[in-house]
């Protein structure tokens, strides 16, 4: 028996010890592992940091500050965290909470790093004083680790107050009094280079690596079009120097968009008014331009104003939502060939996820917040969440989670933010309190690759919260209709997600709802053709009796708005059988009675599509 209970205890001592490795293991396999970013709050209540999911609470290494911010920012990386409260303007590090930097100026208003962290942008209100008539500079550039202040320049406006800088910081640029003034490794007091453009007003410089390109943009005067060129530094030699150029008309107003790997831009050209009045939001045209010179304008088939334009971080394609209200959404591949059409719906914004797997599509501002989560590789839609009266939306960089929020002074009432899975779960939220408002938050961002793509989950993730996805409502019927049979009559026609892409014969791929349509016309000529009787080869076949007018055929869809386009479509295929008898008789028809008998075939197709479709 000692023996037996001898070895009992060394047993449990090897279990309890390989259990102690095993969860060692793990902890330390847990500890390896990305954690999830961060989520920076500013609001009457102060600046703080809220951990990631899971946890969702509060980040005890920052320490909050109860002062009301003016504006907070990360460094591209995320490893520095700045802010400024009305008296100083604070870094830190993130991962300790330890101050990098403490600078004393209380009027800032805005905040930047540049791409490897070493210089701080700060801007402040341009203002003049008594001893000062020209004012002082208000545009100041720092040195992160030094704490000294690099070069100073006057910035009077706010829009495009922070110059722009290279991945790598070799390069940086300013719009200075229309010319664009280049420096050299961060050394301000020198311009290398110029670009000097009559009415330079807009430029973007392009990420990744050397050589940097930068796409300007020049409005029109006095009758001559408006303009983008693409330019490599630094050969500025003119416009044959050019990359590419692309010029339009009706423009007051560009924003440019560079694909992730520098191969294109978009170009979205807007005017204040529509002189036609057919849009309050003015008219917009959507260009493309690449470095190797090609330039296209991109065909839209809805009208209506452009809402947004999103890169899929893979720079292979793009998705534009345009179109009056239901709009339209639709991917184009780098030829500006449409490859998939996600239908209509009641949207205005795209947010592709940060590895380019997931796309949402969203309806918020005066819209009421409906979300649409599709898998980017099958075209399948994942969730259809909703958060009414959001004011804003951000992936995390982990590619799992958004953030929306509602804050002021979009909205000052029902201030607060939401953590979501994309599944459409909800898995934190925060109310701010009546007397207070929630004015901004923020991800934490990460290095590329940190954080790899993942198969997209369709299955709702667990949450105490649950999901927001709403309910079928039933339609309101007048209490006059209530006992008579339903109809399907829409305030707007809705069209299906369809996939554009080109089949191997070279034809389009056909939508789920003609697809269905080619099908019923193919069986019933087929069912025609079986119950046609045969003809005996000795007996005289009698006269056919003469075919009888689709528009004598009644057919009653339930439907008011079908049953109406089918009654004009028979109308109007009477007509022209009136128009033939005419011609037939001698008589000389007009040129414009022609080209109705011409849309005969084509009227007749109309009415066969509808009367199936009943």
């Amino acid at each position: 028996m000692r023996l037996l209970a001898d070895f009992v205890d060394v047993f449990l001592s090897c279990v309890c010890q390989t259990r102690y490795c095993v969860t060692s293991a793990t902890h330390f396999r847990f500890k390896m592992a990305p954690s999830t970013p961060l989520l920076a709050v500013r609001g009457s209540n102060g600046t703080s940091m809220i951990g990631g999911p899971p946890d969702c609470v509060e980040n005890t290494t920052f320490k909050r500050d109860e002062r009301q911010s003016r504006f907070f920012t990360f460094s591209k990386d995320g490893a520095l965290f700045a802010w400024c409260n009305g008296d100083k303007v604070n870094v830190v590090n993130v991962s300790d909470g330890q101050v990098v930097q403490s600078l004393d100026l209380p009027k800032t208003a805005c905040l930047e790093f540049s791409p490897q962290k070493s210089v701080l942008v700060t801007w402040q209100p341009y203002s003049k004083t008594q001893e000062s008539a020209h004012g002082d500079q208000n545009l100041h550039l720092w040195d992160v680790q030094s704490g000294e202040c690099l070069k100073s320049f006057y910035q009077k406006k706010m829009q495009g107050w922070c110059p722009s800088w290279s991945d790598d910081e070799s390069i940086a640029v300013r719009n200075v009094n229309n010319e664009l003034h280049f420096f050299e490794n961060n050394k301000f007091d020198t311009i290398a280079n110029k670009l000097h453009l009559q009415k330079v007003t807009e430029f973007l410089l392009s990420p990744g690596p050397q050589p940097s390109k930068v796409a300007v943009y020049v409005p029109g005067s006095k009758g001559a079009p408006s303009f983008v060129r693409l330019y490599q530094y630094p050969n500025f030699g003119g416009p044959t120097s050019a990359l590419a150029n692309k010029s339009f008309f009706k423009s007051d107003r560009v924003v440019m968009l560079w694909n992730n790997k520098a191969t294109a831009v978009l170009v979205t050209a807007s005017t204040e008014v529509d002189k036609t009045g057919a849009s309050y939001y003015g008219e917009q045209t959507l260009h493309y331009l690449a470095v190797n010179g090609e330039s296209a304008v991109v065909q839209l088939p809805k009208n209506g104003p452009i809402y947004d334009v999103v890169w899929n971080p893979n720079s292979t394609e793009f998705c534009v939502v345009y179109g009056f209200m239901p709009a339209k959404v639709t991917v184009y591949n780098l030829k500006c060939d449409p490859v998939f059409d996600f239908g209509t719906g009641p949207r205005n914004a795209a947010y592709y996820s940060p590895q380019g797997h997931i796309l949402v599509l969203a309806g918020f501002g005066n819209l009421r917040g409906q979300m649409e989560v599709w898998d980017v590789k099958k075209y399948k839609l994942v969730s259809k969440p909703q958060a009414p009266d959001s004011t804003f939306f951000s992936w995390c960089p982990d590619g799992e989670h958004i953030v929306t929020a509602t804050c002021a002074p979009r909205l000052r009432v029902s201030n607060g933010y939401k953590i979501w899975h994309y599944t459409g779960t909800v898995l934190q939220k925060y109310d701010t309190p009546a007397d207070g408002e929630l004015w901004e938050v923020q991800w934490q961002p990460c290095a590329d690759g940190v954080f790899p793509a993942k198969p997209v989950k369709y299955q709702a993730a667990p949450s105490e919260l649950g999901s927001t996805e709403p309910k079928p409502a039933q339609v309101y019927r007048p209490p006059a209709l209530r006992n008579k049979p339903n109809t399907s009559s829409k305030l707007h026609e809705e069209e299906p997600p369809q996939n554009m892409k080109q089949l191997p014969g070279g034809d389009k791929q056909l939508s789920k709802t003609a697809l269905k349509n080619q099908k019923k016309r193919e069986a019933k000529k087929a069912a025609k053709q079986e119950t046609k009787p045969d003809t005996p080869q000795d007996k005289q076949p009698e006269p056919e009796p003469k075919p009888t007018s689709p528009a004598l055929a009644g057919a009653v869809s339930g439907d008011p708005e079908a049953d109406k386009k089918i009654k004009n479509l028979k109308k109007k295929i009477k007509a022209i059988e009136q128009l033939k008898e005419l011609q037939a008789s001698g008589k000389q028809l007009e040129k414009n009675q022609i080209e109705k008998m011409q849309k005969e075939s084509q009227l007749l197709q109309e009415l066969e599509d509808l009367e199936l479709g009943i």
